[in-house]
Order: structure tokens, then C-alpha cells, then sequence
């Protein structure tokens, strides 16, 4: 019984030896039929250039840029800065500036905050230190424009900003300081010029918004630009289910342009969207002021389609870099 046994045991083995080779041949041979040779991975060439030697750089910023193969003699420049926690690469993935660059043949340049600047990448809009004339990470920002102006020769007359939230606020401190750089601006969910004086007073801002009066929100662009007479058209962009900058703050900036501009408010214009609500102020040029709310919209960069996952760059039902470059005439 026990020889039986072991026969039986050991054919079984034999067989199970036969049908492992059998299924071990099939699996190997399924990729030799169907793919042959491995196909070679493409890795993709980064879109955006890093420029080391653009200056003094006093801030310890990073300078990105994105040159397109053709550009006109003269190209407009649009430089984006990020909100925390994001990188130029994310953002531009997402948004598709860079692609809208190659399109229309312009200049994209990012200017980068370093963590050890900031732990969260935040542009430090609310130190006086960095945002004040010729100093800190304002005035490396300005020596990255000079930088790319004269390398791709740019028409200074189409230099043009935008930014979100951190890199919003900082945006509306670039406008203030050096308006006589640009031709227009964007704040994206950002705050007003001199809504804080530190960390402390910034993240009360954001939480509730500022509380000042549009004569004080003027006075604090006049004390810093006190000869200028003349301002870049300025768009403000907030949602109204913005959880991380209180929309006042946008409330806050409108004001705070108007009363520069010298404008009515009784002069608005308003138009109601799909998307929300666009009120638009002329002045000193047509659209002068523009802010542009979203219906329910939160924290982040309004787009129709977000090509790569950046979670402050948010489907809506309207382009924002579209829009910008309508307002700014960068026409294919």
C-alpha cells in the first residue's frame, strides 16, 4: 500500500513539474510574440530653464524661465509667482502657461522661494525687509526681469505680472514699488499692499480680512511710490468659498487701486457670468480695475482644464491664463 502510495506521490510530482514548465514557457513567451523589444522610455525635457548668475539676488530666490524656439523681435514678458507650497514646475504643469508661451511667443519667467527662506515656500509678503525698494526678495525679483529684458530683448512696455496668494500678495507689492516695470497685474486670492507687518498679523489678515479704509489702503501705495501718477491695469481674482484668504481682502485691494486710480466707484460697470459676477472700473485706460469673483470657488487658480494634478490650480468655468492674456493683448 505504501509502494502504491509512493508512485502515485511521485507521478503526481512529475506532473505538477510539467504544467509548472508548460505555464512558465507560455508566460515567457507572451511578450517575445506581442512586445518584442522593450520600447524606450522618453523622459520629457523640463519645460522651464533655471538661471543661476541674474544678480546680487539679495532675497535667495530662484530664477525659472521658459523661453519658447520662436519668439517675435520684440516679446512681451509675464512673470507668475507661485502660492506656498507650490513649484513654478507644478504650476506651469498644471495651468499650461508654458504652452500658451510657445503659442504666442512671449517670455514666462518664474521667479522660486526657497524653503530655507520660508518652510512652506511662501513668498514673504508680509516682512518689511523683503518687500521693501531695492531690498530682499522684491528686489531680486526686479534683478530677474532686468536680467531676462536684456537677454531675449523684451519690449519693456509689455512686462506684465500675476500671482497667487503668497505670490498674490507679493504681487500686489512688486505693482506698488516698481509700477513703472509693468504694463498690467493680477492678484489672484491675494492680499492688499501693507495688510501686515509680520507672520503673526498676516495669518489674522488671511483668517478675517484687513480693516482699513480705501483712503488708508491709498496712502500706503502713495507713501511708497509718491511721484507716480500713473498705474498698471490691475485684475483682482478671488472665490467666494475661499477658506484660506478671506474675501474681504479682495474687497480690501479694490479698494485700494480705486482710491489710487482716483476712481468713482459709482462708475462700475458689472457684468453677470456663468461663473460669477465681473465688475470693471475705467480709469487711467480702459479696465483700469477688474475683479473677477467665483461663484463658490475656493483657494487657487481658476482654469477650464487642470492638465496635471496641482491642487491650487482648480476647474472652473473660466481660463484665468485665457483671460489674462486677452486683457493683455498677447494675441497669437
Amino acid at each position: 500500500m505504501s509502494l502504491k502510495l509512493s508512485k502515485s506521490f511521485s507521478r503526481f510530482l512529475k506532473n505538477q513539474k510539467k504544467v509548472r514548465r508548460l505555464i512558465e514557457t507560455s508566460f515567457l513567451r507572451i511578450p517575445k510574440q506581442k512586445f518584442g523589444r522593450r520600447r524606450r522610455v522618453v523622459i520629457p525635457k523640463p519645460a522651464l530653464g533655471e538661471v543661476a548668475d541674474f544678480g546680487s539676488n539679495p532675497g535667495r530666490l530662484r530664477m525659472k524661465i521658459f523661453v519658447p524656439k520662436r519668439v517675435p523681435p520684440r516679446p512681451a514678458l509675464v512673470l507668475f509667482l507661485h502660492g506656498c507650497r507650490q513649484t513654478p514646475e507644478s504650476f506651469d504643469l498644471a495651468s499650461g502657461f508654458s504652452k500658451l508661451a510657445a503659442q504666442r511667443g512671449f517670455i514666462l519667467l518664474y521667479p522660486e522661494q526657497r524653503e530655507a527662506n520660508n518652510s512652506q515656500r511662501c513668498f514673504n509678503w508680509f516682512r518689511p525687509s523683503a518687500i521693501a525698494r531695492d531690498r530682499g526678495e522684491l528686489m531680486s525679483i526686479k534683478q530677474m526681469i532686468n536680467h531676462a529684458c536684456r537677454q531675449h530683448h523684451v519690449d519693456r512696455s509689455r512686462v506684465y505680472v500675476a500671482g497667487l496668494s503668497a505670490g498674490g500678495a507679493m504681487t500686489s507689492a512688486l505693482l506698488v514699488t516698481y509700477p513703472d516695470l509693468f504694463a498690467g497685474g493680477a492678484i489672484f486670492a491675494g492680499m492688499p499692499y501693507g495688510a501686515a507687518r509680520d507672520a503673526i498679523s498676516a495669518l489674522r489678515v488671511m483668517k478675517s480680512g484687513p480693516t482699513r479704509s480705501p483712503r488708508e489702503w491709498g496712502d500706503l501705495v502713495r507713501t511708497a511710490s509718491p511721484e507716480r501718477k500713473r498705474w498698471p491695469t490691475i485684475s483682482i481674482w478671488q472665490g467666494s468659498g475661499d477658506r484660506t484668504v478671506h474675501p474681504d481682502n479682495a474687497i480690501a485691494a479694490t479698494s485700494q487701486w480705486l482710491d489710487v486710480a482716483g476712481i468713482d466707484t459709482a462708475t462700475a460697470k458689472q457684468l453677470h457670468k456663468p461663473w460669477g459676477n465681473l465688475v470693471r472700473w475705467d480709469g487711467f485706460q480702459k479696465a483700469q480695475v477688474s475683479v473677477y469673483t467665483l461663484r463658490g470657488f475656493g483657494h487657487g487658480l481658476p482654469v477650464k482644464q487642470n492638465l496635471k494634478s496641482d491642487p491650487f490650480v482648480i476647474e472652473a468655468g473660466i481660463s484665468a491664463p485665457l483671460e489674462l492674456l486677452r486683457l493683455w493683448g498677447l494675441r497669437r
